[in-house]
């Protein structure tokens, strides 16, 4: 016979609805408390009625969370956020992965309110128009990351990348140099905006002129298109003497081809990447890079839906928010003093 609330309770000799709120780590119930409790249910072998509860609740207390590639060392650090807070708030998600496909995104939205999923958490900058169309549809729930659309009636997470680039640029003017380069993602839309805006600020806080010359991009952002699109700065007579990347993996391809063309980094021109992903630390030379807070976004957004969820359960209303967390600079072996 199944385990039930009842049993523990006897047991640890409590009511009912204090093993409920136990179970669900209540925050009225002290720490111990909760422990205790837990540790009875594991030894019973209890496993808790998820269909009834979901009858009952009209809750799953399931979470969607759509990236666009799963192995993505960006996303990464972001889905573990998200997971701890579920996990600390009893609740799981499920990961799926869009790959850029608009009618993949549709079977994944169709499949995930089949599912019955409470909200979802979209982990990209671009959202196909019919995408969110379903998701208004279906009435799911939706908090963004790195939502970078005009819209400010959202509920959403993102990182302040008109500071990243504006500081990686004057950490560079501080090591004295003038002749600065961009290298940016042509089709990463107002991320790639807002980062140039910053390298445009820093510039001109500095008195120092931009020339359209050292102004690069990439149709994507691998480390092969980062190799290939610094080519032009081989043939320059008056090259630049630093380089800013949109991203770190355009970096790593950009130390690579400079490299095959003869330039020792940092001595002959500074690099410097963007989000700080694992390798940025174990290239040669290390990456100085602008930190994104990755994990912390995804808390935010997993924080940020269970509020909107509960807000709404109770008939409370819960405004559109958009959080804009900042980043930090890590300093490296790529950089140095000009």
């Amino acid at each position: 016979m199944a385990v039930t609330l009842n049993d523990i309770a006897k047991i640890a000799g409590v009511s009912h609805t204090t093993v409920s709120r136990a179970l669900k780590g209540h925050p009225a119930l002290a720490p111990k408390t909760i422990e205790r409790i837990r540790e009875i249910a594991d030894e019973l072998g209890y496993v808790p009625n998820t269909v009834a509860r979901g009858l009952k609740t009209n809750r799953s207390r399931i979470l969607g969370v759509i990236v666009r590639r799963i192995g993505d060392p960006y996303f990464t650090d972001v889905q573990r956020g998200i997971e701890d807070y579920l996990h600390a708030h009893n609740y799981r998600m499920i990961l799926a992965s869009s790959k850029k496909s608009p009618e993949r995104e549709a079977d994944i939205v169709r499949a995930m309110s089949e599912h019955r999923v409470d909200g979802v958490i979209i982990c990209s900058s671009k959202v196909n128009p019919i995408y969110k169309e379903k998701l208004k549809k279906f009435g799911m729930p939706t908090v963004f990351i790195n939502y970078q659309e005009q819209e400010t009636d959202v509920l959403a997470v993102q990182h302040d990348n008109v500071q990243g680039g504006r500081e990686l640029v004057s950490h560079l003017i501080e090591l004295g140099h003038t002749k600065i380069a961009y290298l940016g993602h042509a089709y990463a839309g107002r991320i790639n905006q807002d980062r140039l805006e910053g390298f445009h600020q820093a510039m001109a806080l500095a008195g120092l002129p931009v020339n359209p010359n050292y102004l690069l991009e990439c149709d994507r952002g691998s480390p092969e298109d980062g190799a290939k699109a610094i080519r032009p700065l081989l043939q320059m007579d008056t090259p630049p003497t630093a380089l800013v990347c949109y991203n770190d993996m355009m970096a790593i391809g950009a130390i690579h081809g400079l490299r095959a063309g003869g330039w020792q980094i940092p001595k002959d021109c500074s690099i410097t990447g963007f989000d700080n992903i694992p390798l940025a630390s174990f290239v040669d030379p290390s990456l100085t890079t602008w930190h994104q807070p990755r994990y912390e976004m995804g808390t935010q957004a997993a924080m940020t839906m269970l509020e909107y969820l509960q807000c709404r359960d109770a008939g409370l209303p819960f405004k559109p928010q958009i959080n804009v967390l900042a980043g930090e600079l890590i300093h490296r072996q790529s950089t140095r003093p000009n």
